[in-house]
C-alpha cells in the first residue's frame, strides 16, 4: 500500500545540512528541509506541504544518530528560535560554518583563496552582549512572556534563563516577568533591548503607550535592584531617554589589547561576542601588515571598533560610516583615548554614487565591515578608484562575501590570499567570516 504524503517515512539525512542548519532529506523525488536531523542520520520524518517556497519534515525519530550530536543543555531548545545547532558538537558546528563559507566562495563567487584559515572560536555560552527580546501579553501562557521568537514562528519562548545571553542579563529575566506583568500597560510593551557594557547592564523597554506613574516608580525600583539602567523607547530611536538613573554613566567595552575604552548607546551596533571580537580585530590588523607610512581607509566603521585599535598602530585612519550618531561617537572615542591619528566621516555607502564622495587616493589599504547586503557598490564602484594594495573584508554573510569576491578576484585583478570563518554566534546558522585581497 502506498505511503501518503504526510506519512511517517524512514530515510537518510544528506552529508551536508542545509545554509540554516537543517537536515536536508532526498524523498519521492522532492528535498525535505528537517529541523533537528543532522547530516548522515537514519531518521523518520513526516513530510510536510510546500511553505515558503521548500518543502519542509517534522522528525519523529532518529533511528541512527551522528556521532557530531550532543545533547542540547537549553531546557528551551527546539521551540526557541535563538538557537538552531545546540544538538551539534561545537567543533562540528564550525567546520559546518567553515564549509558555508567554502561553498558560497565557490558555488556564488568562482574563487578559491590561496590559504584557509583555522576556523575561529573562544566564548560558546553567554557570548551574547546585545539582543532584542520580545514582550508579550499571552493569557493561556500565564500573562505576560519575554523571550525570542519560536522557530518558524511569530510567537515568543517564555525565557526564565538564556544559555548564550550574557549571564547577568539572563539572570535578569524572571524579574522582567513580573516586572511587565505588574506595569499598567502590561499588552503594550513589544520589546526590551538589552546591552551589557563592561561596566553595567542596560535596558531600553519599547512601549506603545504612556506609562503612569505608578508604573515608572516600579521600573526605576527594578533598575535601583538590580543595579541596572533603565531607558524608556516611546517611539523611534531618537525618542530613547533614561528612567533610571536620570543621568546614567556612559556605557563602554574595553579592548584591552590596545588599551582602548569604547563608548556607546544602548541601542548602538556591538559586535555581540566580545572575546571573538577582540581576536577578530587582531587578526584583521595582522593582515593589514601595518607600517607606520600606512594610510587605512575603514568602511561601515561604526563607532571605531576597528578603526581605533589600527590608529594605535601608528597609521593614519579613516573611517566612513552611514549613520550619523555612530559617527559622532567615533569621534568622541578618538577623543577620549587621545587618538589623534583617526578621522571620522559620514557617507551612505549604499548609495549609487557614494564614491564621488570618498577619497580618490591617498590610502593604500583598505578595511570593510559592511551589514549583511555586503558592499556591492564599493567594490564595483570605488575600488577601481582608490586601488588599495591591500582589503581586508569581514563579512557577516558568506553569500555577499563570495559575490563582492568574485567581483575584486575577476574583475579588479586582486588575489585572494586567505579567508575563514568566525563563530561570532554560536549555536546558530550565522557565519561570520574574514577573507584578505592583494592587488596583483
Amino acid at each position: 500500500m502506498a505511503k501518503k504524503h504526510n506519512d511517517p517515512v524512514q530515510a537518510r539525512s544528506e552529508s551536508n545540512l542545509s545554509h540554516d542548519g537543517r537536515g536536508v532529506i532526498k524523498f519521492n523525488e522532492r528535498v525535505y528541509f528537517v529541523d533537528g536531523a543532522l547530516a548522515d542520520e537514519e531518521v523518520i520524518f513526516t513530510p510536510l506541504h510546500k511553505k515558503r517556497g521548500q518543502f519542509t519534515g517534522r522528525l519523529e525519530e532518529i533511528i541512527e544518530a551522528s556521532p557530531d550530536r550532543v545533547e542540547a543543555p537549553c531546557e528551551y531548545f527546539g521551540v526557541c528560535g535563538g538557537c538552531s545547532l545546540q544538538h551539534l558538537d561545537p567543533q562540528a558546528q564550525i567546520r559546518f560554518k567553515a564549509n558555508t563559507l567554502t561553498e558560497n566562495m565557490a558555488r556564488i563567487g568562482k574563487v578559491t583563496p590561496a590559504q584557509w584559515l583555522e576556523p575561529m572560536q573562544d566564548a560558546l555560552w553567554h557570548y551574547r552582549r546585545k539582543a532584542r527580546p520580545g514582550v508579550k501579553f499571552v493569557p493561556k501562557k500565564g500573562g505576560v512572556i519575554v523571550g525570542f521568537r519560536e522557530k518558524a514562528s511569530s510567537y515568543i519562548t517564555s525565557l526564565k534563563s538564556c544559555l548564550t545571553l550574557d549571564k547577568e542579563i539572563s539572570d535578569l529575566l524572571p524579574g522582567l516577568h513580573e516586572l511587565f506583568a505588574a506595569c499598567s500597560i502590561y499588552n503594550q510593551i513589544p520589546q526590551v533591548e538589552v546591552a551589557a557594557a563592561d561596566n553595567t547592564i542596560a535596558l531600553v523597554v519599547r512601549h506603545l503607550a504612556a506609562f503612569t506613574p505608578d508604573d515608572l516608580l516600579l521600573l526605576a525600583a527594578f533598575a535601583e535592584k538590580h543595579k541596572v539602567q533603565m531607558f524608556l523607547q516611546p517611539g523611534g530611536l531618537k525618542t530613547i531617554h533614561p528612567l533610571y538613573p536620570s543621568e546614567p554613566d556612559a556605557l563602554y567595552y574595553a579592548l584591552d589589547s590596545y588599551g582602548l575604552k569604547l563608548e556607546f548607546l544602548p541601542s548602538d551596533f556591538l559586535q555581540v561576542n566580545a572575546k571573538v571580537n577582540e581576536k577578530m580585530i587582531a587578526m584583521a590588523i595582522e593582515f593589514l601588515e601595518l607600517k607606520d607610512t600606512d594610510t587605512v581607509l575603514d568602511l561601515f566603521c561604526g563607532l571605531g571598533n576597528f578603526t581605533l585599535p589600527l590608529a594605535t598602530g601608528g597609521a593614519r585612519v579613516l573611517g566612513i560610516e552611514g549613520e550619523q550618531g555612530l559617527v559622532d561617537r567615533a569621534i568622541h572615542n578618538a577623543k577620549l583615548n587621545g587618538i589623534e591619528n583617526a578621522e571620522f566621516h559620514h557617507a551612505n555607502l549604499h548609495l549609487e554614487g557614494a564614491e564621488k564622495g570618498l577619497p580618490a587616493k591617498g590610502y593604500n589599504k583598505l578595511l570593510i565591515d559592511p551589514p549583511r547586503s555586503g558592499a556591492e557598490l564599493i567594490v564595483e564602484h570605488y575600488v577601481p578608484i582608490l586601488k588599495p594594495e591591500l582589503i581586508v573584508y569581514v563579512s557577516c554573510n558568506p553569500a555577499t562575501l563570495a559575490r563582492d569576491s568574485a567581483v575584486l578576484v575577476h574583475q579588479h585583478g586582486y588575489t585572494l590570499e586567505t579567508a575563514g570563518a568566525i563563530d561570532m554566534f554560536p549555536h546558530t546558522a550565522h557565519v561570520e567570516s574574514i577573507a584578505v585581497f592583494r592587488r596583483g
